[in-house]
């Protein structure tokens, strides 16, 4: 179905990419792997190869291409896969980072900046090949470039899988230590989640699901730029309906926008078209921030009280506006809060205006989690598995998703800063509690399932 565009919007999105720093942030394709499936790793690795150099050859190109036709710039262009512990399930090895290495060789191939899908769900229980899979994470990410990884740990209908957080907190430290000379850069590439969407196309959280077409591609567009300068027009006077209606309108007309690229890019590729996700995803670039917009509100430092209010006010406007402008929005559709990625959150953690307790309230009306959180090295795996713990409730609780990327910066202490470079950005290190949670992640077992899961 074709998207009408009138001439004012043409207008509008060329000021708002020249002035404000609209873009697409992701273009990901999504691709089944199913087919892949063997019990030689060796050549499950080919297959594996074949398929994503055949089905993404053209990605790069098309997007560079509209890019240049449109005058609308995309960040990043991305493959997302079927989990790897599902494609793996019968292969014989029981070490799948030669896995990693063949998605990294393709991802390098195709000319794809993130390759997500080396991951596994196990929110009510995990197989020999989650296990497997879970345990080569360590090693995968630290031997590669491009591979992100993700694990489902959580869900509404099944409560959370209490033994894989704490398996979780230990591999994150693993994974940290493994690239201990790059600030722990490894664990910046693996997300935990509850509730994961199965067409979600930013990283590291992106994979293939199961109810997926075989091919198909997913967009993810940004604009907290356009969103602080619209605010910074709006008279101070205006009560905050009003911001909320501003909001709405623009995240009405970058929807639009995205849906236009979004079916382009699927048409030029003979790919489906899968959804918008509406999630205002910052940058280390001054004033493209999420804490920007919350200040430019009346907040005088992000963190400060009146913060969770007036994030949950610009997350409802955003789905209110993208809803209006596609049947198609998906993914995690909110705003993302990556403290190392937005420079107004990183500023405002060394002012010690946002604490970890304070982000981790945001999150519960956000649609994402405790993100690209530098924490001190010498965090215990089981601290960092409560935290998790802790981010999982909120999204079984209230029905969503919500992850965690946590990176406990080896050799460093809270204060001192984390430096991960490119659009990864850097970040002051955040302290966590003193006190131990040792003994309640050591419990394992299951917590249940909310009441909520009788009625969804």
């Amino acid at each position: 179905m074709p998207v009408a565009i009138t001439r004012e919007e043409i207008l509008e999105t060329i000021r708002m990419v020249e002035l404000e720093s609209l873009d697409i942030r992701a273009v990901t394709l999504g691709i089944d792997l199913s087919d892949c499936c063997d019990t030689s790793i060796a050549r499950l690795c080919r297959k594996i190869r074949r398929k994503i150099e055949q089905r993404a050859a053209r990605l790069a190109r098309v997007c560079a291409d509209i890019q240049i036709e449109f005058g609308i710039p995309i960040v990043n262009c991305r493959v997302a896969v079927t989990p790897i512990a599902t494609v793996a399930a019968s292969c014989r090895s029981k070490d799948y980072s030669p896995i990693a290495t063949a998605l990294d060789e393709a991802a390098r191939t195709v000319g794809v900046n993130f390759i997500g899908g080396f991951g596994a769900h196990v929110h009510k229980g995990a197989t020999p090949s989650d296990v497997a899979l879970i345990d080569s994470i360590p090693k995968a990410l630290s031997t590669t470039e491009r591979v992100c990884s993700s694990v489902n740990l959580a869900s509404t209908k099944s409560g959370i899988n209490m033994d894989m957080v704490a398996r979780m907190g230990e591999v994150i430290k693993e994974a940290a230590a493994r690239t201990a000379d790059r600030d722990g850069l490894a664990a910046c590439k693996l997300a935990v989640f509850a509730n994961a969407p199965e067409d979600n196309p930013f990283m590291a959280g992106a994979y293939h699901g199961v109810g997926e077409p075989d091919f198909v591609v997913n967009i993810g567009v940004s604009g907290p730029g356009v969103v602080r300068s619209a605010l910074e027009k709006l008279p101070a006077t205006a009560d905050l309906g009003e911001v909320a209606e501003l909001i709405k309108r623009l995240a009405f007309k970058i929807t639009r926008m995205g849906e236009l690229v979004g079916r382009e890019v699927s048409a030029r590729l003979g790919a489906e078209f899968g959804i918008i996700d509406l999630s205002l995803a910052p940058t280390p670039l001054v004033g493209d921030s999420v804490a920007a917009i919350l200040e430019q509100m009346g907040l005088q430092k992000c963190g400060t009280h009146g913060t969770v209010a007036a994030l949950a006010l610009l997350v409802d406007a955003v789905k209110k506006g993208g809803a209006m402008a596609s049947s198609y929005v998906g993914g995690l559709s909110g705003a993302f809060l990556p403290v190392s990625e937005d420079y107004g959150m990183a500023d405002a953690v060394r002012q010690k205006a946002l604490s970890l307790a304070k982000l981790e309230a945001m999150t519960a009306v956000c649609s994402v989690g405790l993100d690209m959180i530098a924490l001190p090295g010498d965090t215990p795996a089981s601290t960092l598995s409560a935290i998790i713990a802790d981010e999982l409730a909120i999204g079984v609780i209230n029905g969503k998703a919500t992850g965690a990327r946590l990176i406990p910066v080896p050799g460093k202490k809270a204060g001192e800063m984390a430096e991960f470079g490119g659009l990864l950005g850097r970040s002051p290190i955040v302290p966590v509690s003193r006190f131990s949670s040792k003994e309640f992640i050591s419990r394992g077992g299951r917590i249940p399932a909310p009441l909520q899961s009788l009625t969804n």
